[in-house]
């Protein structure tokens, strides 16, 4: 198979054999995608500072197994510039993509969302907002979407004025609120701005605390390494 000319961005790369580079790549209509980059350590490489995350690419390449052969890399447009709390979030999200994607599992849906999400990041728009509505799209595009139509159990949809338990194999299941407890609970009116995509600041300390909760149950014993840049 030969793919010509894909956008694409660099989601993570690592040395591999003596000059050559393994990359893991997201594209629209081919999803994640592994990649060798042969000689492109080299000091004469033509690809010298350009597979490189966050930058905006057209990638080619040509495929026989699992691994495939890149066959050419263009920079279409300057990488967004990321700094400080910004960069963390955009590398939290490329590793994301890496551990829940499955290769060559198309999402382009996905894939304009983590482009979108770049773009506001770059523009020092508030990070968190945008990076919970990029989590909540890549759980769903995993696989493990979040039922947020009505409550666990029942045919009666979610209270803006409720409080919940959300259960990733269960769903949104309704409890009482004590005066002072709310560790675990996430409001009804929350979880509907997740769903529309208008999250307001007074959502977001619930909507981190599950969403952390929910990626870390899928995802098991294995840490995400990113997470220490926030430390």
């Amino acid at each position: 198979m030969r793919v010509s000319l894909e956008p694409a961005y660099v989601l993570h790369s690592r040395p591999y054999r003596e000059s050559s580079v393994l990359l893991e790549a997201l594209s629209p209509n081919h999803g994640r995608v592994g990649l060798v980059a042969r000689g492109a350590r080299g000091a004469r490489s033509r690809w010298k500072g350009v597979l490189q995350p966050f930058r905006p690419l057209l990638l080619s390449w040509s495929q026989r197994g699992e691994l495939a052969t890149l066959t050419g890399a263009d920079q279409v447009a300057a990488p967004p510039m990321l700094v400080g709390e910004s960069l963390f979030c955009a590398i939290y999200a490329n590793e994301l993509l890496v551990r829940f994607l499955q290769r060559s599992d198309p999402h382009p849906g996905l894939f304009e969302r983590y482009r979108r999400m770049l773009g506001q990041l770059a523009a020092a728009e508030p990070t968190q907002p945008s990076l919970r509505l990029f989590e909540y799209h890549l759980l769903s595009a995993a696989g493990f979407g979040l039922e947020l139509d009505q409550e666990s159990g029942s045919d009666r949809a979610l209270s803006a004025d409720a409080w919940y338990l959300y259960q990733p194999d269960f769903g949104a299941i309704r409890r009482e609120r004590e005066a002072g407890e709310s560790a675990g609970l996430v409001s009804g009116a929350a979880l509907l701005a997740l769903k529309s995509g208008s999250i307001e600041d007074r959502h977001l300390r619930e909507l981190k605390t599950l969403m952390r909760r929910l990626i870390r149950f899928h995802l098991g014993d294995r840490a995400i390494h990113s997470q220490q840049f926030f430390s």
